[in-house]
């Protein structure tokens, strides 16, 4: 089944070429043929705006899941119209766009394609904030630690999907207010980091080093 659902989204077009040439054999060849033949025309005109409305998206998910980024960046490379897909497919498409040029550092690109995202309209708020939380990480890559700032902060009011992400972004925000000497924004940031009760190693490591430095900041 999944191998027949994987044609049928790769190869719309051939298939809806041969559906209208059905149909219009039909049409011509047999008596009354058009009483047929209009359902072939139907579905073909169908295959074809899926194909440039929502294009192969569908189909990533599951590639991702499996660890192929390969695949689904192949994938995503079929699209050669993304102005043409359906606003949240296009959003969709974008931040996986975005999330690979992150992973190979190509962090100009990576901006580009989320600020795409956005423009394109992203109607979760938990997924708007993972974009913006994204902005902020590649401007405080870049060295843009007022643009990191803002980002970050519209991130978490927004909101991320789960405590570890949000863990994250406040600890972002923590490390930036005490580059600033800001310790009062250093202190609450944290505060709101270890608030989130993180069980990512990572993350329990980093409130760990950043509690030695908490407790020697003045004030």
């Amino acid at each position: 089944m999944a191998t027949f659902r994987r044609i049928l989204v790769l190869y719309r077009i051939p298939i809806a070429l041969l559906l209208i040439a059905l149909g219009v054999f039909l049409t011509i060849q047999t008596k009354n043929g058009i009483y047929v033949s209009w359902i072939f025309f139907l579905i073909a005109i169908l295959m074809v705006v899926a194909h440039f409305m929502i294009g192969p998206i569908t189909l990533i998910q599951k590639h991702v899941e499996d660890g192929d980024f390969e695949g689904a960046q192949a994938l995503l490379n079929r699209v050669k119209y993304p102005k043409l897909l359906y606003k949240p497919v296009r959003s969709a498409y974008y931040m996986l766009k975005s999330n690979f040029s992150t992973m190979s550092e190509n962090f100009e690109d990576a901006e580009d394609d989320i600020r795409k995202s956005l423009a394109a309209g992203i109607t979760d708020k938990s997924v708007e904030g993972g974009a913006y939380l994204q902005l902020g990480m590649i401007s405080y890559k870049k060295g843009n630690k007022k643009e990191a700032y803002e980002h970050l902060r519209k991130s978490v009011q927004l909101g991320l999907p789960d405590k570890d992400t949000e863990a994250s972004a406040y600890l972002q925000l923590s490390s930036i207010c005490g580059e600033r000497r800001d310790f009062k924004g250093m202190k609450h940031y944290y505060a709101k980091a270890k608030a989130c009760k993180s069980k990512n190693e990572t993350i329990v490591n980093q409130l760990k080093e950043m509690d030695k430095y908490i407790s020697r900041v003045p004030g």
